[in-house]
């Protein structure tokens, strides 16, 4: 190393060093307070899915006299990393170092994950009704095992269900990390605090966006590219965007939307309607209704190039 680029890195050293250059990006670390890994918490959607898909994910065989067993060290382990992972969920979102109760905190940490674990028998049953839409929906699925195995949306539907299941307890912030990893690795974009019917199915799925506030009734389903979004956000009186309000569509059951339509608003789209490819609705929808693309009108280019 030159003298030169010694000074070219220690300069660098002591501009990131700088509290004004880092203090809106730094989380301060207090003592025994743990931090969320995602390391683990692929842990967690992996044991949760051999759990709710027995003998689709993990090494072992599953056989009727062995199930049991096998799902009973598999809820084991998750327990036991759940609980870490809440805690230092718990830890992270905690504000007042100083008033933290440790010891509190990991009770609560056992409860929400002990709750999460008695859910587990209905998000496998939700997920069933997903696989059987995502079947029945495509004539070139030979099996469900191969919609289990091979379709990116069972995978991005799982981990939201998952996900949607521990926001609903109040576990913070390790809902959005678990969908956020379904996010990287389908491409598909589901909010954990969306809500989702039985027999939801998601064809293709690269690039679908439901956002935080979507609700959706059973038997849709939802070609690539579709955006269940919000249009602008209403301020308060300082300027800033109010949250927590209800702001992307219904929509209701048995309706279809195919690729790269933006459904935008707090609007209805009634049940049994279908949602034709890349039209934007920004009104609510009537039962039954059909949104098509006009085709294009004729047009007349002169010689030279006008209209």
């Amino acid at each position: 190393m030159t003298t030169d680029h010694f000074s070219r890195i220690k300069k660098a050293i002591n501009e990131l060093s700088q509290e004004q250059s880092y203090k809106s990006v730094c989380h301060p670390h207090f003592k025994d307070h743990k931090m969320p890994s995602l390391s683990a918490l692929e842990q967690v959607v992996n044991l949760s899915r051999e759990i709710l898909f027995p003998g689709y994910y993990g090494d072992s065989s599953i056989r009727p006299d062995s199930v049991s067993y096998y799902i009973g060290v598999n809820t084991e382990n998750l327990y036991t990393i759940l609980v870490d992972q809440i805690f230092a969920g718990l830890c992270f979102m905690c504000e007042m170092p100083e008033k933290f109760d440790l010891s509190e905190r990991k009770s609560i940490a056992h409860d929400y994950a002990s709750q999460f674990i008695s859910k587990l028998p209905e998000i496998r049953r939700m997920l069933v009704t997903d696989v059987e839409a995502a079947f029945l929906g495509d004539p070139a699925a030979k099996s469900k095992g191969e919609v289990i195995f091979c379709y990116p949306a069972i995978r991005a539907i799982t981990n939201y269900r998952i996900a949607n299941a521990l926001l609903t307890i109040g576990v913070p912030l390790i809902p959005r990390m678990i969908s956020e990893m379904a996010h990287s690795e389908t491409g598909i974009d589901i909010h954990p605090r969306a809500t989702i019917g039985e027999y939801f199915s998601i064809d293709h799925g690269t690039g679908v966006v439901i956002g935080a506030t979507s609700i959706i009734g059973n038997n849709v389903k939802l070609f690539q590219g579709v955006t269940l979004g919000a249009k602008s956000f209403p301020l308060d009186e300082n300027g800033n965007p109010i949250k927590g309000i209800p702001r992307h569509p219904i929509i209701d059951d048995d309706v279809v939307i195919y690729a790269q339509a933006t459904i935008l608003g707090r609007i209805t789209v009634g049940a049994g309607s279908v949602i034709g490819g890349n039209v934007w609705v920004t009104n609510s929808v009537a039962p039954k209704s059909k949104i098509i693309q006009f085709k294009p009108r004729d047009v007349l280019y002169t010689e030279g190039g006008g209209i």
